[in-house]
């Protein structure tokens, strides 16, 4: 691990915050990529077709970000010393939560911008609020215990120790 008393230069930590927003934007693509096709391979068995072909690339970047800012503002640090289990699923859920909130802002921005009032506006971000947008915030979440998981293992026993682990053999 790195030592806290070193002092990075802006060049290292833009570096540092570059390479984990593409760390996190291929992992959140990836789940929600794969995610979206199952959604649209069910309803092409109805016989519905959508062409929301990127929109799991999208979300991934938005999501990366919004994950990048809460942890900046140091939102998740609570259960960093208690057994790994705690802080995994505080994260996911706590983050979980972020993204959604993050969406509601969203969604209601949107709507307030393009309706003519506010009644329509809330029924706007009513439509939106299903059990759907539920289901989302289900599989978000458990799209983040793994990927927090890992972050929280680099965390503790280091970069080079997780590199090995993954990366090279081991003794039978």
């Amino acid at each position: 691990m790195a030592d806290p008393e070193v002092k990075k230069s802006w060049k290292q930590k833009f570096l540092h915050e570059f390479n984990e927003y593409w760390i996190n934007v291929i992992y959140m693509a990836l789940v929600f990529s794969a995610i979206i096709f199952y959604r649209r391979l069910v309803l092409a068995h109805y016989d519905i077709y959508l062409d929301d072909y990127f929109s799991g690339v999208l979300k991934a970047l938005v999501i990366a970000k919004v994950v990048m800012i809460g942890t900046f503002l140091r939102i998740s640090r609570k259960f960093e010393y208690k057994p790994l289990i705690f802080p995994v699923l505080y994260k996911a859920a706590l983050f979980t939560i972020w993204v959604m909130l993050f969406d509601i802002t969203e969604i209601t921005l949107r709507a307030t911008i393009h309706s003519p009032s506010l009644v329509e506006a809330s029924k706007e971000l009513k439509n939106h609020v299903t059990n759907v947008w539920l289901g989302g915030a289900l599989l978000i979440f458990f799209s983040f215990i793994p990927f927090f998981g890992f972050k929280e293992m680099v965390r503790v026993l280091g970069k080079k120790k997780v590199r090995e682990l993954f990366l090279q053999k081991h003794a039978e």
